[in-house]
């Protein structure tokens, strides 16, 4: 019953896009999300060409669903991953940290989706006139990198200055936010957090079980200081961060000291001293679960609640 534009852009059974998470969105998570039916990325990250043409190898040695490669446009390796998804026919791009104009021919011209993320209404008009096939609207409210302003303001905004597929991203995680998201005007979802706390995914156990037992107030930002705000759970890296962030500390001491620190937390599971990247959901999230389990969660609740409101309309 939610049937949308984007799940014919994307050729895929649900509206739901797993996000494109450094050292987490590898193949064994996008293959399990869009097995279940939405679509999974890996995430390029810092890596080079050859590292992620292997994970697109192993991917498709084990599905033939759709999938998508996320790209960080900041990243050294950043044109040469463009060239990769070209050759290697990968159906869907989405991109993030930098405007990905000067690559949407080249991507179209390999019949590549793509998909940005986009923090503003004035960016998500001139990405429309370029070209691209739908938007991904990220609030404030996401794990990692994030702008300022909030998925339940930014949305609508940009979904009533564009006439292509609008994607909410930034505190959804269940059928509930699915729905809240729709009813903004979006026409799917993209959801991080939640599908870090999956048991296909390889981040370790460790990482999880903090996602798990955090509360509400848990998720901070760091890094403001610099111009690049990073939302994490707060440990005792972040606390350590934020200090010398209040005594002015320089933005080369500060980029030097979280170096590392995202595989620290997610590959070695060092949740004291590593980087918890995890967007303000965490609280809600209580769980570890496959991904079929956590999208068919996900669509039954949505289901519920909008037969829930559409009964409350009719008795009006």
């Amino acid at each position: 019953m939610f049937n949308t534009r984007l799940c014919e852009t994307l050729n895929t059974k649900y509206p739901i896009i797993q996000g494109g998470m450094a050292w987490v969105a590898t193949h064994e998570l996008a293959q399990a999300v869009s097995e279940a039916g939405g679509l999974g990325i890996i995430a390029a990250g810092n890596a080079p060409k050859e590292v992620i043409k292997e994970e697109i190898r192993k991917l498709r040695l084990n599905t033939d669903k759709p999938f998508g490669v996320n790209i960080m446009l900041m990243s050294p390796f950043a044109e040469d991953i463009i060239d990769l998804v070209c050759e290697e026919r990968v159906p869907v791009v989405t991109t993030g940290a930098g405007n990905p104009g000067k690559y949407i021919e080249k991507l179209k011209n390999a019949e590549v989706k793509v998909l940005p993320v986009v923090p503003t209404v004035a960016l998500a008009r001139r990405l429309e006139r370029e070209g691209v096939d739908a938007l991904i609207v990220e609030g404030t409210e996401a794990g990692g990198h994030i702008g300022e302003l909030t998925t339940m303001s930014l949305v609508p905004q940009i979904v009533d200055s564009v006439d292509i597929p609008v994607v909410a991203a930034g505190g959804i995680a269940d059928g509930r936010g699915f729905l809240a998201a729709l009813s903004l005007g979006a026409e799917g979802v993209q959801i991080g957090t939640r599908f870090v706390c999956s048991t296909e995914c390889i981040a370790h156990e460790n990482y999880k079980k903090i996602i798990v037992k955090a509360k509400d107030r848990d998720a901070i930002v760091t890094g403001r200081s610099t111009g690049y705000p990073v939302r994490v759970i707060k440990n005792k890296f972040t606390k350590e961060y934020l200090e010398l962030e209040e005594k002015g500390t320089s933005f080369e001491e500060l980029e030097k000291l979280g170096s590392g620190r995202l595989r620290l937390a997610v590959i070695d599971g060092d949740v004291d001293n590593g980087s918890l990247m995890a967007g303000q959901i965490a609280g809600l999230i209580k769980d570890i679960k496959p991904c079929s389990k956590i999208i068919e969660d996900i669509m039954r609740e949505a289901e519920i609640e909008f037969n829930i409101l559409d009964k409350f309309k009719r008795s009006e």
